[in-house]
C-alpha cells in the first residue's frame, strides 16, 4: 500500500519507518527541506533508539522516501497520516494551523477514496471539523479517520511495533478495514484494536495522558507530605502499589513530567472543558502541582547553603525530561538550571544526548561538561534531574573527590540514603528524611 506520512516529528519518522519496514511505500512529508534532505541521506534529527538504523534500511530497500512537495506525497496515497504538532496557544488550547494545512494539501491532491487519518493529539471535534472542512471543498470521497498515538519517548518502535493497543476512530466500515490491516502485522500478539467513533478516539489519547499524569502529581505531593512528617516514600510507594486496584505504574516520585505530551495535553483538555462549560479543576490541579514540583529541591538546595547561592558551583545531571531522548520541552531539568542561575550559582551541566538542545533554550547562562565526571569538578553539590541508566551506579568514592563538597540532591530517588550516608555525602531526596552529616 502506498501511504503518506505527514510531519518528521517524533511520530511521524516513527510511524514512516514502521510502515516502511512491515513492506508498505511510505512518502515522508515535511516542510523544513534541511530536515528532508537529512532524512534523505539517512540523517534522523531527533535522538529516538533504533530510529536511525530502521530509517536507514528502510531508505536503502526504497519502501521510503522524504520530500517537501506535498502534491507528489498525496497524489497516490491510499491513506495518509497526519502526524504534526498541535503546541499550545496562550490559553492552554491545541493550534491545530498545522493540522489545517495538512487536511487542505491533502484534500487538493488526493486520489478518490483516499482516507486522512489524525494521528496528531487534537481536541474533540476536530475529526469532524476536518471533515466538513474536505467535503466543502471536494466531491471526491475523503473521509478523515483518528488514530491516536501512545508512543513513550525512549521506546517508540517498541510502542508502535508491539502496542498495548490500537485505537480506531473511524465512521465507514472501508476505513475500518483498511487501518485494520495495516495495523494487522503489529498486533499479531493479541493487542486489541478497539473501533469506535471519532470523537471518542480523540478523547482517549487526553483522557490517558490526563490519568497518568494525575499518577504522578498525586504521588508527588504525597511524596512532599512524607517529606514534612518523616515518612518514607519509598515504601509508601510500594504499600500502596501492591493493592491491585492501583498496581505499580507512574508511582515513582521525583521532580514532575516534562515532555510534549503530558503538560500540553492536559492543559488542551482544561481548554476542552472550559469550551464546554465544564470546569477543570482536577486537570488545573494536575497542572499546577507539577509545575511547582520542577522546583522542588530548589528551597533545600537554598537552605542548605543559608540562603545564598552565589559564588556557588552546581552540578546538574541530566538535562532531557526523562532518559533514552534528546527532548528537553517542559523539562525539570531546564527549570532547575535556569531557577538556580538566577540565584547567582554557576551550573555545571552534563546530559548524555540531550546537550545540543537545551543550548537552545539555556544558551551560555551555564556550564557544558562533556562527561558525568566532569560536571563534578569542584562542584559544591549535585544535582541528579534525569534518571539516565549511567547515572544509576555512580562510584562514590570518585563522586567525593571530585565535588568540593559531597553533597547531592538527587530529584529521581536513585539513591539509597544508607549507601550515601556510609559513603560521607549529605544527601536529600523527594520525600525521604535528608541523610547523612546534613
Amino acid at each position: 500500500m502506498r501511504i503518506a506520512v505527514a510531519g518528521g516529528g517524533y511520530v511521524g519518522l516513527v510511524a514512516a519507518a514502521c510502515f516502511a519496514d512491515s513492506g508498505h511505500q511510505v512518502a515522508g512529508l515535511d516542510i523544513d527541506p534541511d530536515k528532508v534532505a537529512r532524512l534523505a541521506r539517512g540523517e534522523c534529527p531527533i535522538y529516538e533508539p533504533g530510529l536511525t538504523e530502521l530509517l536507514g534500511r528502510n531508505l536503502r530497500a526504497e519502501r521510503l522516501s522524504f520530500t517537501t512537495d506535498a502534491a507528489a506525497a498525496f497524489a497516490d496515497a491510499a491513506v495518509a497520516f497526519a502526524c504534526v504538532g498541535t503546541p499550545p496557544v496562550a490559553d492552554g488550547s491545541a493550534d491545530l494551523s498545522a493540522v489545517e494545512a495538512v487536511a487542505d494539501a491533502f484534500v487538493a491532491s488526493a486520489p478518490e477514496s483516499a482516507i486522512l487519518v489524525l494521528k496528531s493529539t487534537v481536541p474533540v471535534g476536530t475529526n469532524e471539523r476536518l471533515q466538513a472542512r474536505l467535503d466543502a471543498k471536494s466531491s471526491r470521497r475523503l473521509e478523515v479517520a483518528s488514530n491516536p498515538e501512545f508512543l513513550k519517548e525512549g521506546t517508540a518502535l517498541d510502542d508502535f511495533q508491539r502496542p498495548d493497543r490500537v485505537v480506531l476512530g473511524v465512521r465507514s466500515r472501508r476505513a475500518e478495514h483498511l487501518l485494520r490491516d495495516l495495523y494487522e502485522p503489529f498486533v499479531r500478539s493479541g493487542a486489541p484494536v478497539l473501533v469506535m467513533d471519532p470523537a471518542s478516539a480523540e478523547l482517549v489519547k487526553y483522557a490517558a495522558n490526563a490519568m497518568l499524569a494525575c499518577r504522578i502529581s498525586l504521588m508527588n505531593e504525597i511524596a512532599n507530605v512524607a517529606g514534612r512528617v518523616g515518612a518514607d516514600v519509598d515504601r509508601v510507594r510500594v504499600g500502596v502499589g501492591t493493592d491491585r486496584r492501583l498496581g505499580r505504574s507512574f508511582l515513582f516520585p521525583g521532580i514532575g513530567y516534562g515532555g510534549s505530551c503530558f503538560p500540553k495535553d492536559v492543559r488542551a483538555l482544561a481548554a476542552v472543558a472550559r469550551a464546554h462549560d465544564v470546569e477543570p479543576r482536577l486537570l488545573d490541579a494536575i497542572d499546577a502541582v507539577n509545575e511547582e514540583q520542577k522546583l522542588a529541591l530548589v528551597p533545600a538546595i537554598m537552605a542548605h547553603f543559608g540562603g545564598n547561592l552565589k559564588g556557588r558551583r552546581i552540578a546538574l545531571w541530566g538535562l532531557a525530561f526523562k532518559p533514552r531522548t534528546d527532548d528537553v520541552r517542559e523539562a525539570p531539568a531546564i527549570a532547575i538550571a535556569g531557577a538556580l542561575a538566577d540565584l547567582g550559582a554557576r551550573v555545571a551541566a552534563y546530559d548524555p544526548e540531550a546537550t545540543e538542545t537545551a543550548k537552545a533554550l539555556l544558551g551560555d547562562g551555564i556550564d557544558y561538561a562533556p562527561d558525568a565526571p566532569s560536571a563534578l569538578d569542584g562542584a559544591d553539590a549535585l544535582v541528579v534531574a534525569t534518571e539516565w541508566p549511567e547515572f544509576r551506579r555512580p562510584d562514590l568514592d570518585a563522586m567525593k573527590k571530585r565535588l568540593a563538597a559531597p553533597v547531592v540532591f538527587d530529584g529521581r530517588n536513585l539513591y539509597d540514603p544508607g549507601d550515601m550516608t556510609r559513603a560521607g555525602f549529605t544527601y536529600y531526596s523527594i520525600g525521604r528524611p535528608p541523610a547523612g552529616a546534613g
